[in-house]
């Protein structure tokens, strides 16, 4: 049986902000757009970050590092938390709400809920299970599929079909007890990115994305995204 696809959602602040205002989530903090990676640019960010959000292209010399990351972390596992959530993509074109689902559920703390928010429910009913299960259950979520689905069609660009193939993905850096996190659905577990804090998580964040554009130095399509308190 072929795994399900959604169209794929815009790396757009704003559709996103909506999308999870829509789950349910209180607009206290916002989706917004982080224009440079040097310091000027960087401190124009509203703080606090929560969370980061980096779109990028699959390349062969991409898919040639992760596979080689895996067998390394494979022989030589990471320390991740356990209160590190994390969910499998197991549906085509849906890693930008796979990596809104991970920037909200490592937040639950900081962010605020209407009563009725179906992605609450969804976090609450999943806190217990494997990235597996999860994924899983997200397949048969029909209030966050149908949201997504309007939200991916409401964006500045025409939203490509359902078959079609996108090769940009995204995927989220979190703060967990202290340490970065990096969450992709695609890959098998998290990964550790060593320390961080409250205050210095999004120039941690950019610290890696820079490492992801300088495997790829002639791609210039990448984008980043921070979760912050609501200051735009």
């Amino acid at each position: 049986m072929a795994s399900p696809r959604w169209l794929p959602l815009e790396s757009n602040p704003e559709v996103m902000t909506k999308f999870v205002n829509c789950l349910g989530m209180k607009p206290t903090w916002q989706f917004g757009d982080v224009y440079g990676l040097d310091p000027e640019l960087l401190s124009m960010v509203p703080r606090p970050v929560c969370a980061v959000l980096l779109l990028f292209p699959v390349t062969e010399k991409y898919e040639a590092f992760k596979q080689e990351e895996e067998e390394r972390l494979k022989e030589q596992p990471q320390e991740v938390s356990p209160d590190v959530y994390f969910i499998k993509q197991t549906i085509g074109n849906a890693c930008g709400t796979i990596g809104l689902i991970h920037a909200v559920a490592n937040n639950q703390a900081r962010l605020e809920f209407e009563p009725d928010s179906s992605l609450k429910k969804f976090l609450e009913q999943t806190s217990k299970m494997t990235p597996e299960e999860r994924a899983v259950l997200l397949e048969k979520d029909e209030s966050i599929r149908v949201i997504h689905e309007s939200r991916a069609q409401e964006g500045q660009t025409e939203a490509p079909s359902l078959d079609d193939k996108v090769n940009l993905h995204f995927i989220a850096f979190v703060n967990v007890g202290g340490h970065l996190y990096e969450l992709d659905g695609r890959k098998p577990f998290p990964i550790v990115h060593g320390k961080t804090s409250e205050d210095t998580l999004l120039e941690d964040a950019v610290g890696v994305c820079k490492v992801f554009m300088a495997r790829d130095p002639q791609e210039v399509r990448f984008t980043i995204i921070a979760l912050s308190k609501d200051s735009y």
